[in-house]
């Protein structure tokens, strides 16, 4: 018999924000026969923590297993909290790992990183970068379930003909994520390339958005910028262009990434964080340094160049991706919520 399963996590897709785990891997688990319940929609963060916390409580007596999406930033306080609450009323919680910068984290407060990953039932890794992370600290309940997607929903297209760069970024507009260099970049690829484009997709999160439109008015760039697309609509954008390209300053297992595998988008990234237990530099993708701009716009500029290479990282791309399809993965969350 399926378990019952508490979700905790920033389920804020209703108020204009990306959709997270939470509500992908959910909604997966719930048609394989889980039966869940989450926490939380509330936009406000103190009224989420209080509804995280509220729910908990609540589902006591139910839960078999609490999983809390554990990021690196502020949103590591939910999981701290929501953890050590698990521990007094003495219920299963299983971490799910997120966030790029988990391994600063666990040097800057390592007392408070032991009380969660010390108790809890499992800490479920996404890649190998926090796995090995976490082991180095000394943290032994490990599993790795790697993020997930439907292969099946995103088709695959080619794009070998292409002779203009078409660059597509899609993250929410943080700076974590360095947006800024996607416009520092296309300002300078255009000088080899006149007729390039630009498209930005991914809600605003902290004010970043605006600055960036800005930013591309002061450097008299034309950049679409979509705000937030569903899966659908990205997807269906994506067709108009010909890579994918990926500028964060802290990153771990990006679905974006994947799903711009999956649909058949060589990829250009900044090598951080996860980036290079996801992907190889001249085999799956294209990598360079943290904010190096003409490293990148040389990465473009060669895949434009040269269609036999590009050819060739998008085959071994999207052959990496097929271990990523639900299919695949949703044996992996089986075994660990028996």
């Amino acid at each position: 018999m399926k378990k019952n399963l508490l979700y905790i996590g920033n389920k804020l897709s209703g108020h204009g924000m990306t959709v997270t785990s939470i509500e992908t891997l959910g909604v997966l688990l719930e048609a394989e026969g889980y039966k869940l319940c989450y926490a939380s929609s509330k936009k406000n963060k103190t009224l989420r923590m209080i509804d995280m916390l509220r729910q908990t409580i609540k589902c006591r007596k139910v839960a078999d297993y609490v999983l809390i999406d554990t990021y690196s930033t502020y949103n590591f306080w939910y999981a701290f909290f929501v953890s050590q609450l698990c521990r007094l009323l003495r219920l299963k919680y299983i971490p799910k790992l997120h966030g790029g910068d988990l391994p600063h984290r666990l040097a800057k407060n390592p007392r408070l990183c032991r009380m969660i990953f010390k108790h809890s039932y499992r800490n479920v890794v996404p890649s190998g970068y926090l796995h090995e992370a976490f082991k180095d600290k000394g943290f032994a309940e490990l599993l790795y379930i790697p993020n997930t997607i439907e292969l099946h929903k995103y088709p695959f297209l080619s794009r070998n003909s292409a002779v203009t760069p078409k660059l597509l970024w899609v993250r929410s507009f943080t700076a974590i994520y360095n947006p800024e260099m996607a416009l520092r970049v296309f300002k300078a690829l255009k000088k080899d390339f006149p007729d390039c484009e630009l498209c930005m997709v991914g809600p605003d999160k902290d004010g970043t958005l605006d600055q960036i439109k800005d930013m591309a008015r002061r450097l008299d760039l034309k950049v679409r910028f979509t705000g937030k697309l569903s899966k659908a609509e990205w997807i269906a954008l994506s067709a108009e262009y010909n890579i994918f390209i990926n500028t964060s300053h802290y990153d771990n297992m990006p679905i974006s990434v994947i799903e711009a595998i999956a649909l058949g988008l060589p990829v250009v990234s900044t090598n951080v964080g996860g980036i290079s237990y996801l992907l190889q530099d001249k085999k799956t993708a294209l990598l360079v340094g943290d904010n190096d701009d003409q490293a990148m716009v040389n990465a473009l500029r060669e895949l434009i160049e040269k269609p036999a290479m590009r050819a060739e990282l998008v085959q071994n791309a999207y052959a990496l991706v097929q271990e990523f399809d639900w299919s695949k993965v949703k044996s992996k969350w089986d075994e660990v919520l028996i």
